[in-house]
């Protein structure tokens, strides 16, 4: 079996807390590629018994569900930012037979939603906006006065999605390469008009998301691309990670694969980022979601509105916060997570925020298992999964 395991600690950022116990193995991330400016709240120490024990359990289930198609990506599990278990294979290239390692930045696909979102809060923190804001106040000529940043962060803004509406030749001509600025201009002189009434209901569209990435330029004055570098990727040392721009990187980036190999060529919408379009790596995703937990990245405020639901029309267990989705059970048991599938790409995020545990999983060759990684929920907290039975 193609796996290994790496035990580390942030040891710059984590003070472990127990003492007495004895040293376990461990790997340290070299301080130039620490997070520098975030201060981490202490996480307790994991006892060596614990990690062998969780290691087990988790490769028997990543063997039994997701290491089974020839699988090539990415797969992180990691609890109080002690990496319990990674595995990296296949390739980001197959026809080179250029390998995916550790530090291969693959296709977030959805996932780059959670990016988005986080920037967008923390320009709320700074007073630059609200989730209040209209969208026409940013945008004059936008035609929906009722918008608002927040109905776009939580997907209940009506807007439908530009994939659908550009398929239409009247709107778009699909021999041009659509960009950010192009879905704003359609919406506002095509007359394309809402699926239902904004705040209404939820209705998850991609929209939502490229036009918040104009609002982060908007705020920002600079590029989507490079807002997200000064304000997430270089603060939190994620050096693997980038938004991707067509023009420049299309040669350069990991490719996209159907189940066969087949790579799947870029398109005229693959130019759109905000809802998409962010390449990263398990251990830069893993940087994130520690300082997801720390007030001085984002504060307690912004962490109760991002991780609560807002769609309660119709009941069932599951939500979406501002970026993230939700199961919430009836007993109160709440999981937050996200999933992203475009091209052949795939990718599962699930963060335990209680259990302060933190899951991965990336693919640049199609596969839904990947998704199955919410399931070992159930190896730390009372999470309704079966581990090795289907939904």
């Amino acid at each position: 079996m193609n796996y290994k395991f790496i035990l580390f600690i942030f040891t710059s950022l984590l003070l472990l807390s127990c003492k007495e116990e004895q040293p376990i193995e461990k790997k340290v991330i070299n301080k130039k590629d620490s997070i520098t400016t975030i201060s981490l709240p202490k996480f307790n120490s994991l006892q060596q018994n614990y990690i062998q024990k969780k290691q087990l359990e988790i490769d028997d289930f990543y063997t039994k569900n997701i290491n089974t198609d020839n699988i090539s990506g990415g797969f992180l599990v990691a609890k109080n930012g002690v990496i319990l278990f990674e595995d990296y294979k296949g390739y980001a290239n197959y026809n080179t037979k250029e390998s995916i390692t550790k530090n291969t930045p693959l296709h977030l696909a959805s996932v780059s939603k959670v990016m988005t979102a986080t920037v967008i809060l923390k320009l709320v923190e700074q007073e630059k906006i609200t989730l209040e804001t209209p969208l026409k106040s940013l945008f004059p000529k936008f035609p929906h006065e009722k918008i608002t940043i927040e109905t776009l962060l939580n997907h209940r803004s009506g807007l439908p999605n530009y994939a659908y509406f550009c398929e239409n030749d009247s709107i778009w001509n699909q021999s041009k390469t659509l960009s950010n600025a192009a879905i704003l201009d359609l919406l506002t002189t095509k007359n394309i008009p809402l699926e239902f009434s904004p705040n209404s209901k939820f209705s998850y569209c991609n929209t939502n998301y490229a036009l918040l990435a104009l609002v982060i330029e908007k705020i920002t004055n600079r590029s989507y691309p490079e807002a997200m570098k000064k304000m997430i990727f270089e603060p939190l040392g994620m050096k693997n990670t980038f938004v991707f721009e067509l023009e420049k990187q299309q040669n350069t980036v990991s490719k996209s694969y159907k189940s066969t190999w087949e790579e799947i060529p870029f398109d005229y919408l693959d130019a759109i980022y905000g809802d998409k379009n962010i390449y990263s790596t398990p251990q830069d995703i893993l940087k994130l979601d520690l300082a997801i937990y720390s007030e001085t990245f984002l504060s307690k405020e912004s962490k109760e509105l991002a991780y609560k639901g807002y769609s309660y029309e119709r009941k069932g267990i599951k939500n979406y916060g501002l970026g993230i989705r939700l199961r919430e059970w009836e007993d109160g048991t709440t999981l937050h997570y996200h999933n992203g599938w475009w091209h052949g790409n795939t990718s599962a995020y699930v963060t335990l925020k209680k259990d302060t545990v933190t899951m991965i999983a990336l693919s640049n060759k199609f596969t839904r298992k990947i998704y199955q990684i919410k399931r070992l929920s159930a190896l730390f907290g009372n999470y309704p999964f079966e581990l090795n039975e289907e939904e």
